[in-house]
């Protein structure tokens, strides 16, 4: 028995070093762009004082980590070809639902996190169902369930914030676990999951089979359906979590939450290497793009740079991608008809 526990941890050991090299030999080139980015903000003599402090660093962590949620989403639904619109207002949502429940209801504070999940899953349902069972495009389907979520925010606030002070609330957003902010241990767990069912289930070589060619997958005796429909739900899920998240760091739950975190999420996919055809991305590029998304974000701020012109920056980034991921497309047609 020693000796067979000792040939698995061996496996295992083997398995997560091999995991790793390819891990970096996939994301080599925006590694690279990560930690050039990083020492240019280093050495400015504007951030260099400020950026690689103790505090800085747990701020960016924690501000990426609601981008990251839905980044992990949002990464199977481009890999399938698709997009979501919809999860910036199911962010205001269930944030809203989510601090309601506390403050007006008196609900357990388990019982209000459920709330705001649920409610960030009910639209990833119906998204799911909708856009598997007919053939409406994704980007109408959520652009129609974006407005429906925002306006039931405003709709149950009245355009208010709704206030929560109680330290149990503060502590899934605002709070540390140890030196490390909670957000951060719960991004661990999320994206430990979600690399799990990408990489190691047959939903996840399911996505891959659907996003490259959904017609072959079909023949081969996929459900097609079923997996569009698991992408939307699971993507509804992290927007319902970010939510909660950000509500909590924000000590409320407001109606104008989450504006824009769409195509936040969507850059921290595209410049993560995740192709917006479909059939190809990793979640652990993901992670890389996520980070360069946030710690863009940090950098611009501290060099004080106008908040219109950060709109634009984040555009021409998101641009840069897509156009280096229409190259990487165009020369594997060209290898192919060779």
């Amino acid at each position: 028995m020693d000796r067979v526990g000792s040939k698995n941890r061996k496996s295992t050991i083997a398995l997560l070093k091999n995991g790793m090299i390819q891990w970096w030999k996939d994301n080599l080139g925006i590694i690279i762009a990560f930690l050039v980015l990083c020492l240019i903000l280093s050495i400015n003599p504007i951030t260099q004082n400020s950026f690689l402090t103790s505090k800085n660093i747990f701020n960016v962590l924690r501000q990426i980590s609601t981008n990251l949620f839905l980044a992990c989403g949002m990464t199977m639904v481009i890999i399938l070809g698709g997009i979501d619109l919809s999860v910036g207002s199911i962010i205001a949502l269930s944030g809203c639902l989510a601090a309601g429940a506390v403050v007006r209801y008196n609900l357990p504070l388990g019982v209000a996190l459920l709330v705001g999940v649920l409610f960030g899953l009910v639209i990833g349902i119906f998204n799911g169902i909708v856009i598997s069972k007919t053939t409406i495009p994704p980007f109408i389907v959520t652009l129609a369930t974006m407005n429906i979520a925002k306006g039931l925010a405003y709709v149950y606030t009245g355009g208010s914030p709704v206030r929560v002070v109680t330290k149990e609330w503060q502590f899934i957003g605002a709070g540390y676990i140890g030196a490390v902010p909670t957000p951060v241990v719960i991004l661990i767990i999320v994206f430990i999951v979600t690399a799990i069912i990408m990489n190691r289930t047959k939903m996840g070589r399911y996505l891959y089979a659907v996003g490259g060619n959904a017609q072959a997958a079909e023949f081969s005796g996929i459900k097609v359906s079923r997996v569009k429909f698991f992408a939307y739900a699971y993507s509804g899920l992290m927007a319902g979590l970010a939510g909660i998240v950000l509500a909590s760091r924000m000590y409320s739950g407001q109606p104008t939450a989450g504006e824009g975190a769409e195509m936040d999420a969507i850059a921290a996919v595209v410049v993560g290497g995740t192709s917006m055809s479909g059939g190809y991305g990793k979640i652990g590029g993901t992670l890389i793009g996520g980070l360069i998304i946030g710690v863009l974000n940090n950098g611009l701020n501290l060099l004080n740079v106008n908040s219109f012109w950060q709109y634009v920056v984040k555009g021409a980034v998101i641009l840069l991608a897509v156009f280096i991921d229409y190259i990487r497309q165009e020369n594997k047609d060209k290898i192919k008809i060779r």
